[in-house]
């Protein structure tokens, strides 16, 4: 038998993918190109290669190599420089608004000592396989993939890590099996810390967005964050205003627990653009306790997380061309 009587026995939906195909004595050694393909996938080829061709007389073991070419994926990193401000909730709503748009968007929960991503992408419980020494992100319901340190601990574990081993597991979740993922947003703790450091030094993002409460102190944090950036020579993409009004459920009267405008006035006076403004609405608190983005619905919660989605989209087709 000779290769090509070798790639003749491989199902036809396959053969597009399959770059050569030997018989070396009883071995059959089949190179596949798994270029943009997911990990469930490349499974799936492999069986079924596998189960074609040791169904063969002359086949005593069959080897399948998976090949690709490196995917160009791009970073964008989401931070605040203070905790409690949103700054995960915008990240699993922007990916969720982005995937919307038709971009392959995976997230990185990189906040390893209170990892929020599980929760609220409604992943809880889940836990990621391996493959090849590679974590392979978990992916739910809303289709996109996702790491978090959440998966890998038990929910009331606390982490009692320095700097170098926050900064090992932080690659671990960069560097997994993101299949043809395009589009990585890495969801930062707060502060300006080792976390953001080593994801600087090893994993220069392509972009940051900042988000804050209009509050003073807020501010002055987030300012903090934008100067690590501007250190770092990342560009900020933008500002987002979080928890800017809240609209009361029974007389519809518009108060600002938090002040108004505060972040917005900033952007102008730095010169950066403002990509919009979040409510502190119950149905965003609920959405997310539940696990269910608001992004993923055409509301008009949905469409503020949706107008800033259009605009980051915007930039990342500038900064390519």
């Amino acid at each position: 038998m000779n290769s090509q009587d070798l790639a003749n026995h491989i199902p036809e939906a396959i053969a597009p993918r399959i770059k050569s195909a030997k018989l070396v004595g009883d071995r059959a050694v089949v190179v596949v190109d798994a270029t943009g393909m997911t990990a469930a996938d490349r499974d799936a080829i492999e069986q079924e290669v596998t189960a074609s061709l040791g169904a063969l007389d002359n086949v005593g073991e069959v080897r399948v190599a998976m090949m690709a070419d490196r995917v160009h994926r791009r970073i964008i990193a989401v931070g605040s420089g203070k905790g409690g401000v949103g700054k995960s909730t915008l990240t699993a709503n922007l990916a969720v608004a982005l995937q919307r748009l038709g971009m392959k968007v995976g997230v990185v929960d990189a906040d390893i000592y209170g990892p929020s991503q599980p929760k609220l992408l409604g992943l809880e419980g889940r836990k990621p396989e391996a493959r090849d020494d590679k974590l392979v992100p978990v992916t739910g319901k809303h289709g996109v993939p996702v790491l978090s340190m959440g998966f890998l601990v038990k929910p009331a574990q606390a982490l009692a890590w320095r700097g170098p081993m926050a900064g090992n597991a932080l690659s671990q979740l960069i560097d997994a099996d993101w299949g043809d993922t395009e589009l990585l947003l890495i969801d930062l703790p707060p502060g300006t810390g080792d976390v953001q450091l080593s994801m600087l030094q090893k994993h220069k993002p392509d972009g940051a967005i900042l988000v804050s409460t209009p509050q003073d102190l807020a501010l002055i944090d987030a300012a903090r964050a934008g100067q690590l950036f501007e250190q770092g020579q990342v560009p900020v993409i933008g500002l987002v205003e979080n928890m800017a009004g809240y609209q009361c459920p029974h007389c519809g009267e518009v108060s600002d627990p938090f002040g108004k405008g505060g972040f917005e006035a900033m952007a102008a006076k730095v010169d950066l653009p403002f990509l919009g403004r979040i409510a502190l609405a119950l149905p965003i608190r609920e959405a997310g306790d539940s696990g269910n983005p608001p992004a993923a619905q055409d509301t008009p919660e949905g469409e503020a997380f949706a107008g800033i989605a259009r605009q980051v989209a915007e930039w990342l087709a500038q900064d390519q061309g």
